[in-house]
């Protein structure tokens, strides 16, 4: 077992992209506001950060763990960007875990910043040199075949495991209920910084869950790719789109212990996982799989799971394939409801983890997700007895 812990963890609430109460606030900001409420809360003085690992997806270049560190007023902290599409943010807390593990480091920032509202646009050129501006098609279907993957995967799963977009439906509008639900309750003040806003003010509760959804109104919503006979995947049963940062402080038990720092979690493991690019969303799955197998953990030996929604079918297949209790799922929503910042979210979903187990006493929670191009991740932590 590694003696890697947590000593903090925090998120911003989570915004709609383009429409919501972040639409004009840049990564750096998102990046700098978690960095420093990290910090402030671990324990630790800024002067000893080792390092800042932030995740970033769909961004277009740079560094913005540098950025925020620099922000932040810590020249002497490098920082890291690091890229593993949807499942980079529990990258970054793999990454930190193991640089405080092998010595290297001693306290390592880790996280992920999304801003799609303001992230810049693409522009690329085919084979032709026809210009096109978006993203490009990267992946092929395998290493034998030519053609692009395309917005298919949620799709691709659901026929894998035979699930009907009723019951995607009925689990996307339960992720609406729970997020609801842990709003009003206020379940995620431990977790939340507010973000200051451009024109005065702050930005303090997750905005894109939906009180009124329900299934007959998810019924009614078009599916996403009409020309593809029986396609059942919709807006409503699939990901937002949207803004949002989180950060952890990771670092040695012995040095929280001597530091006086909050012991938050121990981190117990961490995967990263390849599958074909066809079958992206069972990335979840063999990702969780084989983090199981490297901590010697059981499924009945996790409290509590987190398995991104990018597609509802993504749970609802992980739920059959390794037997999972759907009560000890997401259960204050996913990114169906809270919504799915992309390079942040498995940053959020290790943040609210933390925060929950310690709620109930302490316990262990397991949170995985597919990612771009055929990948997973998973990190597995415990939290201890209150």
């Amino acid at each position: 077992m590694s003696n890697a812990v947590i000593v903090s963890a925090v998120r911003t609430p989570i915004g709609t992209a383009f429409k919501g109460s972040l639409k004009n606030v840049r990564a750096e900001r998102l990046a700098r506001t978690v960095l420093e409420a990290a910090i402030e809360r671990s324990g630790f003085a800024a002067e000893e950060v080792d390092d800042v690992v932030l995740a970033e997806s769909l961004y277009g270049g740079g560094d913005l763990a540098r950025h925020a560190a620099v922000a932040a007023g810590m020249l002497h902290v490098p920082g890291m960007a690091l890229n593993r599409h949807c499942a980079s943010g529990l990258s970054a807390v793999g990454v930190a875990a193991a640089a405080v593990l092998s010595g290297g480091s001693d306290v390592v920032v880790a996280g992920g910043v999304q801003s799609t509202s303001t992230a810049p646009e693409l522009v690329w050129r085919d084979a032709s040199g026809a210009e096109f501006r978006g993203m490009p098609p990267t992946f092929p279907h395998s290493a034998e075949a030519d053609d692009d993957v395309t917005l298919t995967v949620g799709f691709n799963v659901a026929e894998k495991y035979a699930i009907s977009r009723e019951v995607m439906d009925r689990w996307a509008v339960r992720s609406h209920q729970r997020a609801v639900a842990a709003i009003d309750a206020g379940v995620f003040a431990d977790e939340l910084i507010p973000v200051p806003l451009p024109d005065g003010g702050s930005f303090e509760t997750d905005e894109h869950p939906r009180r009124t959804t329900s299934e007959s109104k998810l019924a009614s919503l078009p599916s996403l790719h009409p020309e593809i006979d029986g396609f059942s995947i919709t807006a409503g049963n699939a990901s937002g789109v949207n803004d949002g940062a989180a950060a952890l402080v990771v670092t040695r038990r012995e040095s929280a212990v001597t530091r006086g720092a909050p012991v938050l979690a121990e981190i117990l493991g961490w995967s990263a996982v390849g599958v074909d690019p066809r079958w992206t969303g069972t990335g979840a799955i063999d990702a969780a799989t084989r983090v199981l197998e490297k901590t010697g953990l059981t499924v009945g030996d996790v409290d509590l799971w987190e398995v991104n929604e990018a597609f509802a079918s993504v749970p609802v297949a992980a739920c059959r394939e390794l037997g999972l209790d759907e009560d000890r799922v997401n259960v204050h929503g996913s990114g169906c409801s809270l919504g799915h910042p992309v390079a942040a979210s498995g940053a959020r979903m290790i943040t609210t983890l933390v925060h929950e187990l310690r709620r109930r006493g302490g316990g262990v929670g397991i949170a995985t997700m597919c990612a771009g191009g055929g990948q997973g991740g998973a990190v597995a932590i415990r939290v201890p007895p209150a």
